[in-house]
């Protein structure tokens, strides 16, 4: 991969990887995390469609970071007649932010998707992080969409 510092994680990083999942998606323990970091190493598939784990490092390996990107057949303001690049998740350790590291990986991401023949990249984040926001917009990402869903129980 041309972008330093970024590679394809291997099943050996599930270890350093689920505790950042974790603090990404907490709804999940870091071993519920580390068996699917495994899993879609192994298969890289996120169903049915392609997918791929990029970790960040510095120069003596220790991980940084990490991006999921896989394949979508649509995303919400992308053309519908081509499949899109989406970033599933994306993370970066506090200590290594507004270092590159997290650039790096969304350039990687989009090496990733252009090689699947992906026109397009799409991603989401919460209405509140206001942090993720930035981020993505800096990086030339556009909101395409804003919404609030509701459910009730019946």
């Amino acid at each position: 991969m041309a972008v330093p510092n970024v590679r394809p994680a291997k099943v050996s990083d599930s270890g350093p990887l689920a505790p950042m999942r974790a603090m990404l998606w907490p709804d999940a323990t870091p071993e519920e995390h580390r068996r699917e970091i495994e899993a879609a190493i192994r298969s890289g598939m996120h169903g049915t469609l392609p997918m791929v784990i990029l970790v960040a490092c510095e120069a003596d390996g220790t991980l940084t970071g990490f991006v999921e990107v896989g394949l979508r057949s649509h995303a919400d303001g992308c053309d519908p007649a081509r499949p899109v690049g989406f970033v599933e998740g994306w993370f970066v350790l506090e200590a290594f932010r507004h270092r590159g590291f997290g650039r790096n990986l969304m350039r990687a991401a989009e090496d990733w998707a252009r090689a699947q023949g992906c026109r397009e990249m799409a991603s989401d984040t919460w209405i509140d992080h206001q942090d993720s926001q930035r981020v993505h917009l800096a990086l030339g990402f556009e909101i395409v969409d804003r919404c609030v869903n509701f459910r009730k129980p019946l």
